[in-house]
């Protein structure tokens, strides 16, 4: 039985037959691509379909409908009524809609 050392060695001399086999034979393969594409005249996106990513948008900020007049703390009117404004009249603490037209 090979000692632990000799397995080494082997497989050392095995990974550097595999990589030149390897080249050679990506080598071949791409002889054999650039000749066909040469062949038929495909462009790069036939060969390599892609679509670009989307484009990732921003959702826009809801606009602050209350606002507390203490600590200046606002609340667009989604999601959980805030303590400050549990049991009160929400009118006292609106906010005037802006002119979101303006520049």
């Amino acid at each position: 039985m090979p000692t632990y050392k000799e397995l080494l060695i082997e497989q050392q001399k095995l990974d550097k037959k595999i990589a030149q086999a390897r080249a050679e034979q990506a080598g071949a393969a791409l002889a054999r691509v650039k000749d066909l594409v040469g062949e038929f005249g495909f462009t790069a996106q036939q060969v390599f379909p892609w679509t670009p990513e989307p484009v990732k948008r921003e959702k826009p900020k809801a606009q602050i409908r209350f606002r507390n007049p203490l600590t200046g703390a606002g609340w667009s009117g989604l999601g959980r009524e805030p303590k400050w404004l549990v049991g009160k009249d929400r009118s006292a603490y609106a906010v005037p809609p802006q002119d979101l037209d303006r520049s």
